[in-house]
């Protein structure tokens, strides 16, 4: 069972949309100066996918404009003439969602990419959606502040991707979400419209907006400018590595440090292949015996972290901990962490190609979920590194395969399958902060019923009545799971024969 063919399928099959190239690249010639439009196959191949390489399409063209009014006009152009249109941030996301239209053109951001102001007094900044992630924590290091959400691609993915696919990072437990740590984000829809979402006081009237425009992958807007929190940087921070010999007693104590009412700044697990794979590649030190380790983190005054860390090693101690490593320096923490966010290029040196999942499940499952997992792997006779924010049960098993070899990417779309469709089952979700996109929109059909799918579907209207921008990726069509016969069903009610066919 494949979900990508398909999901490529209904992302690339907008019915009745026949653009011509020539007319369309005309128009945007008017409202973009001519280094801000590339319209050269050559040049567009750069464009044709994004962290998801299992899917590629050539867009008609690739807008960058520099200014909102460029954007504006775009969007006005597209929507007149009705061009699908699909945003694009750094192009790190893993779900395809920035994956082109055949029949559309992609507008990224990435050369908006100004940060406006940093309020030290306020603790906010206004960036625009280009800034690299890591860059808003840099421009406030000076006032000893920075940006908590903090990806494992933070070097490289943009604000407004961020923002897109609502993403999060190994310190996300404590301090959050994207959606945590916004204020205000300005956009504009696919009329050309500019709408501002939020404030940057502590709520603003009306409906909250600003959790539906999180998250919604591009489906209802390009994002212009967003005002984000900025925190103080702890005073202290100590980082605990922890040992185990089975996989099971690390889920356990996961579950134990978070029941006992502690809330760490991060709460990472790696297994032992995943260990094994990182300290070839960046030798942080991590010990290559143990079954799986678990990253623990402290932040606070000198007496908070004290006495975090010792209640911590208590509970880690009673899980059955063979080794508890807890950093000496800064050095020594950042080499911890280090390890745990180079395990995606780690994996890239050891298979041709590996494929990221994102399902998301209860703590105390973690390791039924982990020893399912290893069933699978064997099932479709394929490596897997599993690596993950434990604290949240936000898994991220990286599935390894050669992309030249159909038949192993036929298997590694099936495990993917079966991950999330397992993650549904134990009570979790298929994602967790990298969004739905193509990727795993067919297994959307699985989580939702017909009501909640229709009421998708209502909110991306109102934004975007004519259905315009990033059509066919996040959420399905009703008639699509009603035909794949995997509706998810309430109540055992079945769908209505005379769904809408958005």
């Amino acid at each position: 069972m494949s979900a990508l063919p398909q999901a490529h399928e209904a992302a690339s099959s907008t019915p009745d949309i026949r653009i011509d190239r020539a007319a369309l690249i005309a128009e945007l010639s008017r409202v973009l100066p001519e280094d801000c439009l590339i319209a050269d196959p050559g040049r567009l191949r750069a464009y044709e996918c994004d962290g998801l390489m299992l899917v590629r399409e050539m867009p008609l063209a690739v807008a960058l404009p520099t200014t909102e009014a460029q954007v504006v006009a775009v969007l006005r152009t597209c929507h007149r003439l009705g061009v699908p249109v699909v945003p694009r941030g750094a192009g790190t996301g893993l779900s395809g969602g920035a994956t082109p239209h055949k029949q559309g053109i992609v507008l990224s951001t990435a050369r908006l990419n100004r940060i406006v102001s940093v309020d030290r007094l306020a603790q906010q900044a206004v960036v625009q959606p280009g800034v690299r992630n890591l860059a808003v924590s840099e421009a406030a290091a000076p006032y000893g502040l920075y940006y908590a959400p903090d990806p494992s691609s933070q070097i490289a993915c943009s604000i407004g991707g961020n923002v897109a696919e609502n993403s999060g990072g190994v310190h996300c437990l404590k301090y959050g979400l994207t959606v945590h740590n916004v204020l205000r984000v300005r956009m504009v829809n696919m009329a050309g419209e500019v709408m501002e979402i939020g404030s940057a006081a502590p709520d603003s009237a009306g409906y909250d907006l600003l959790a539906v425009t999180i998250g919604s992958e591009g489906l209802l807007g390009v994002v212009t400018e967003v005002t984000v929190k900025l925190v103080p940087k702890p005073r202290v921070a100590r980082c605990v590595l922890a040992a185990f010999a089975d996989i099971r007693k690390a889920g356990q104590a996961v579950a134990d440090v978070i029941a006992a009412g502690i809330i760490p700044a991060g709460l990472e697990m790696m297994d032992q292949a995943t260990t094994a794979a990182v300290e070839q590649f960046v030798h942080a030190g991590y010990p290559l015996d143990a079954a799986a380790i678990l990253l623990c983190e402290s932040d606070g005054t000198e007496e908070e972290v004290q006495d975090e860390i010792a209640r911590v090693r208590v509970l880690l101690e009673a899980a059955g901990a063979t080794e508890i490593r807890i950093s000496s320096d800064e050095a020594e923490r950042l080499r911890f962490w280090a390890g745990r966010k180079a395990a995606f290029p780690a994996a890239g040196r050891i298979a041709p190609d590996y494929y990221c999942m994102d399902g998301t499940i209860p703590r105390q499952r973690l390791a039924d979920m982990l020893e399912a997992m290893e069933t699978m792997a064997k099932k479709y006779d394929l490596g897997l590194l599993n690596v993950f924010h434990a604290g949240d049960g936000n898994l991220h098993p990286l599935i390894l395969f050669d992309s030249n070899d159909p038949d192993s990417v036929r298997r590694a779309e099936a495990f993917g399958v079966d991950i999330l469709e397992l993650s549904v089952e134990l009570g979790g979700t298929i994602t967790g902060e990298h969004g739905v996109g193509l990727e795993k929109i067919n297994q959307m059909c699985s989580q939702f019923g017909a009501d909640e799918l229709d009421m998708f579907h209502r909110v991306k209207a109102a934004f975007d009545p004519a259905g315009l921008m990033n059509p066919g990726k996040a959420v399905p069509t009703l008639h699509r799971c009603a035909e794949m016969g995997r509706m998810h069903v309430h109540h055992g009610e079945l769908p209505h024969p005379d769904l809408p066919r958005f």
